[in-house]
């Protein structure tokens, strides 16, 4: 079973993706990389999850959007339950110009047989797909206080909260069930997480963090697989929109209301 993260451009730009792999006992990473434009994407994702091969992706972008106007139910919960965090959702509707882009993503993903799934029998094949929210999953998984803050702010203080994800995935992952075992410095210096971010400008930064948004979103997915709702909550659903979100693990549910 194989676990894909896209961190999308939700209308231009590049996005990061991550393909993991479940070899029975634990995780191990495929590929990371990054991809300028969708058709790119579609075509790495063919590449590592063939029809009928099994597989969950998990995109950071709204699928599914439903509302003219306004925000989707999830929007609204992710608020609720996360702003505590700094982690509210950006709100999603059809009048928004990334909403084409993001829902025609979301269909040609379902073109390919990865039907949305907002419930799931744990551990079972298949091919799924899901909507992910990066910030409240490393607040849970890494059990912090607030997000990690490295997509705004001065450059240094990106980079300082960069280097938090960095060490959280490289020490923390590999402790978690599933666990997530990478490979070392030794053998990969220039992979995301070993990356030395002290000298990079803000565009290289920005891939550097487009790449581990996309790590997080294929664990999100493993994730969700491996428990489904016993360690993950459900933010929405099919209908209006969803996040799933793995939770501290005392906690578990749906929260659709």
């Amino acid at each position: 079973m194989k676990f894909i993260g896209i961190d999308l451009g939700w209308s231009s730009g590049a996005s990061g993706s991550c393909c993991l792999q479940w070899t029975g006992q634990h995780l191990q990473l495929l590929e990371i990389t990054r991809q300028t434009h969708h058709t790119d994407i579609l075509t790495w994702i063919d590449h590592w999850l063939p029809v009928p091969d099994p597989g969950l992706i998990a995109v950071d972008a709204p699928t599914l959007i439903p509302n003219p106007n306004g925000s989707r139910l999830p929007d609204r919960l992710a608020h609720h339950h996360f702003h505590r965090y700094h982690a509210g959702c950006y709100p999603a509707n059809l009048s928004l110009p990334f909403a084409v882009h993001t829902i025609s993503f979301g269909l040609s993903l379902e073109t390919r047989g990865f039907q949305h799934a907002p419930d799931i029998v744990p551990q079972q094949l298949g091919r799924y797909q899901i909507e992910a929210f990066p910030h409240p999953a490393i607040v849970h998984l890494f059990q912090l206080e607030r997000i990690l803050k490295y997509k705004k702010g001065r450059l240094a203080e990106r980079k300082a909260e960069l280097k938090k994800l960095q060490h959280f995935i490289v020490e923390l992952l590999p402790t978690l069930e599933p666990a997530l075992y990478l490979p070392s410095s030794t053998h990969f210096p220039s992979s995301p997480f070993w990356t030395d971010l002290t000298p990079l400008k803000s565009t290289p930064l920005k891939a550097i963090e487009d790449q581990l948004d996309s790590l997080i979103c294929a664990y999100i997915a493993a994730h969700w697989w491996y428990w489904g709702l016993a360690r993950n909550q459900v933010l929405g659903d099919r209908t209006h929109g969803y996040i799933v979100i793995p939770t501290p693990h005392q906690q578990k549910g749906v929260t659709s209301q």
